[in-house]
């Protein structure tokens, strides 16, 4: 317990019986409970998981092999269920590819009230992406330009699991609509910036070796780039009917349209027109109409963080 607040560790783990020991026995002190998620392991995760000594309490779970983010939100569930509130839950990885050192610098923001979602970004830290391969640098760097896309706010490293969850947002999770697959931390940053919710990123360590990755490129970029593109519809369109519609929502889906419109020829406008006649392609219009758009849904996010967190005080304010 730190500070009044109770920290719990979702660990989700897929045959990692070479790792789970370490990442178990090198949690800190200051852990009162370790939830270890096996997502159909076919070697003895498990059962190490299970001998294994802690400092903490520890509790193994058994995943339906569904997937890394269906194991984290049943970790995060337990943790609901087992914790009286105040609580921070952390998420960790069972490959032993996270620094437990970094934990404290993880949770201090939410400890401090400064945020309510706090994600590693390895780019920040000084080894950077050192020992990652190119490959993987390149698809983190698309993946950072979408999610920003799809949140509405810069984010930078966001397959980055190492993370950390104000038992606030935990509460108010819609845990019957999630998602179950490697594009976890997209969905969760695209839907965080739509409830308001305040996210900071803190440096944290990658730890590579010569694993090899699960994912398969072709079929992660297509569920999760469509996963991102709906989300980010539903951002919008849930701010554009909302009670608290702003005029920067309103003009972000102007632009967004107006860009639809100079790509599909069956659609026009004189704005569209007059700019055509003058020799202006219309994929160059349509990604300066999206880039503008881009731009307003920033301007929006950033209006919707401040008056959801202004709700959210403002009780506590005139209590005092």
């Amino acid at each position: 317990m730190l500070e009044g607040w109770q920290i719990g560790v979702v660990i989700p783990a897929r045959d990692e019986e070479q790792h789970i020991q370490a990442v178990l026995e090198g949690l800190p002190d200051f852990v009162d409970m370790a939830v270890v998620i096996d997502d159909g392991s076919t070697d003895r995760t498990a059962m190490v998981a299970k001998t294994t000594k802690t400092n903490c309490q520890k509790i193994i779970l058994a995943g339906g092999g569904d997937g890394v983010g269906a194991s984290i939100d049943r970790g995060h569930r337990h943790l609901l269920e087992s914790f009286d509130a105040p609580f921070v839950s952390v998420v960790m990885a069972g490959d032993g590819q996270m620094n437990p050192h970094d934990m404290m610098g993880l949770i201090a923001p939410i400890l401090q009230r400064k945020a309510d979602h706090v994600k590693g970004n390895r780019s920040l830290h000084p080894e950077g992406f050192k020992g990652m391969p190119l490959h993987r640098k390149r698809a983190s760097r698309i993946l950072s330009l979408f999610t920003t896309l799809a949140a509405g706010t810069q984010i930078s490293d966001p397959q980055c699991g190492y993370t950390a969850t104000s038992v606030e947002v935990l509460k108010a999770w819609d845990w019957n609509r999630s998602w179950s697959g490697y594009g976890y931390p997209n969905f969760w940053l695209i839907n965080l910036a739509r409830h308001g919710y305040r996210v900071a990123e803190v440096p944290v360590e990658s730890i590579y070796r010569n694993e090899s990755s699960g994912i398969k490129p072709l079929k992660f970029f297509a569920s999760v780039g469509w996963m991102m593109a709906v989300e980010h519809h539903r951002r919008n369109l849930t701010w554009l009917f909302s009670r608290n519609v702003t005029p920067h929502t309103i003009l972000a889906m102007i632009s967004y349209v107006l860009g639809w419109s100079a790509l599909l020829p069956f659609v026009s406008n004189d704005l569209e027109v007059e700019l055509l006649s003058r020799g202006v392609p219309a994929i160059a219009l349509c990604c300066a109409f999206w880039a503008i758009a881009h731009l307003f849904d920033r301007s929006a996010t950033r209006v919707h963080r401040a008056l959801v967190h202004h709700a959210k005080t403002r009780p506590t304010q005139e209590a005092t």
